[in-house]
């Protein structure tokens, strides 16, 4: 059953373990996992929700609150992340030698 953009609650976006932007955005999991093990790829995978930012997401969701006036700084925002998103670590997979 296919599924419209507007059904879409969050988005997987992959980062390359050295780079500081997404090289793949996902509306699967499974999709993703797919592309990172096709080409081997290094780096974190992450569940971003939409049309709402992760800053805003964590205080509503109870995982994050200022404590700090910098906390609430539009630096601080800009620059936001949580460990509570659902997200995933690849590494390349050492191959033993012969």
């Amino acid at each position: 059953m296919a599924t419209g953009t507007n059904d879409l609650k969050q988005v997987w976006v992959f980062n390359g373990a050295r780079n500081h932007f997404p090289s793949a955005i996902f509306t699967e999991r499974r999709l993703a996992e797919a592309w990172i093990q096709k080409n081997q790829l290094e780096g974190t995978l992450t569940a971003y929700p939409l049309n709402i930012s992760i800053y805003d997401w964590a205080i509503g969701k109870g995982y994050f609150t200022p404590k700090k006036e910098e906390q609430a700084s539009p630096n601080f925002i800009a620059n936001f992340s949580s460990a509570s998103q659902e997200h995933y670590h690849f590494e390349k997979e050492e191959k033993a030698p012969s």
